[in-house]
């Protein structure tokens, strides 16, 4: 049985013996607390390995020269407006549905820092202290600068590259042990909480599916179909009918990597995009391009924050916008890393990391969504690039398996 079915059924067993059971089932809470333990024991390791390995896989910038620094800018941009829409219409909408927990007093929010406080705290003054203290944001910004050292260091850094590659694989592995407990830890705490809150704290999940999908949607409407008229005048049907094999495969299969051979077939042959353009924005972009994870990420951390019912200000919304944005870029394509990073982003705004599984239940769901908008974003990367440096050719619109385009 795959593990979102079992996360599936956990959650609908832990809704219906809360319900059934009632205040006495916080006996098996200790259970979920122990899977967030988990979670929280990954994220720092896990989070600056992949960063790491990330940021040096763009290459030698000097020799990338433009291509890289373009490919980087458009990716970091689109993140933002992705993680910004996010948050508009997470506010316009309210996804909780006014739902707020009863334990609000348990969980107080940190201080708000004034907006130039935000910026100058992004960068730590001792690494080491800031991942001892879980400063996840600080520590992005070390990886990142460490991250872009080694690829520029060529054959002096690829032995310290190596190294954080074993590392991150090695968490990876340790995800996957740690997600294989996730479907008790979800039971756990879902029953908890619908023992001691009552059902009303499902209905809000409708309504997050549906800001989530409309996020993700827009933004594809609005920004990928958008780039890629301005820069390569092709029409979004055109865009769309020929990349739509490729969003489809994400969607019903929630991985960028497996998705990787088809989704840069459909680049080249249906929308013109060059080899040598497609093999380097591509493979990059589902490294550090996540779009529908930064949309996943700011949509969830509005929904518990107003579900707990703690307040936001202007510099918890910047710091939701820059860790996602700079989450993305170490998001990596194993079961279970988007909750993590979601992990990461809540506890770097000071929420509760158990709102975690107020939506774990339905991460299937949203995965399919925003795995879809992650490659569909790559692919607009790569046309955008590859328009600006004159290696698109006319494109045409996708007549089948064998659709192809003369260059």
């Amino acid at each position: 049985m795959k593990l979102w079915v079992k996360i599936l059924i956990g959650f609908v067993l832990g809704a219906i013996v809360g319900l059934i059971v009632g205040p006495s089932i916080a006996a098996i809470k200790p259970l979920g607390d122990l899977f967030i333990r988990l979670i929280k024991m990954l994220i720092v390791p896990m989070v600056f390995c992949s960063l790491v390995v990330g940021a040096s896989s763009i290459g030698d910038l000097k020799k990338l020269g433009r291509v890289g620094g373009k490919t980087l800018v458009y990716f970091l941009v689109t993140t933002a407006i992705a993680i910004t829409l996010a948050i508009l219409l997470s506010l316009v909408f309210d996804p909780s549905a006014g739902y707020v927990v009863g334990e609000v007093g348990t969980y107080t929010p940190k201080p708000m820092p004034s907006i130039v406080d935000t910026f100058l705290n992004m960068v730590p003054t001792n690494p080491i202290s800031a991942a001892a203290t879980d400063n996840i944001l600080q520590l992005i910004v070390f990886a990142l600068f460490m991250g872009i050292a080694i690829s520029l260091l060529g054959e002096k850094g690829k032995p310290a590259l190596a190294f954080f590659d074993s590392v991150a694989e090695i968490m990876y592995r340790i995800t996957a042990m740690v997600m294989g407990f996730a479907p008790i830890g979800v039971f756990a705490l879902i029953a908890w909480v619908t023992g001691t809150s009552g059902s009303a704290v499902l209905l809000p999940l409708a309504k997050l599916i549906f800001v989530v999908y409309l996020a993700n949607i827009l933004h594809a409407i609005v920004v990928y179909s958008g780039a890629v008229y301005i820069w390569a005048k092709i029409s979004p049907i055109t865009f769309f009918r020929g990349f739509f094999e490729a969003m489809a495969v994400a969607f019903s299969s929630c991985s960028s990597s497996a998705t990787l051979p088809i989704s840069m077939r459909c680049a080249q042959d249906n929308l013109g995009v060059s080899k040598e353009i497609s093999s380097f924005v591509q493979p990059l972009g589902a490294t550090i391009n996540m779009d529908g994870t930064a949309i996943y990420q700011g949509v969830c951390a509005i929904f518990i924050a107003r579900v707990y019912g703690i307040p936001l200000g202007l510099p918890q919304y910047l710091m939701i916008i820059l860790t996602a944005t700079m989450a993305s870029i170490g998001t990596a394509g194993v079961p279970g890393a988007g909750m993590i990073m979601l992990g990461m982003v809540l506890q770097t705004v000071g929420l509760p990391l158990d709102g975690i599984m107020l939506v774990a239940g339905i991460d299937r769901i949203l995965d399919m969504i925003r795995t879809c908008m992650n490659v569909t974003g790559d692919a607009a990367g790569a046309i955008v690039i590859a328009a600006s440096e004159g290696e698109l050719a006319t494109a045409k619109p996708a007549r089948g398996r064998g659709a192809a385009v003369a260059r």
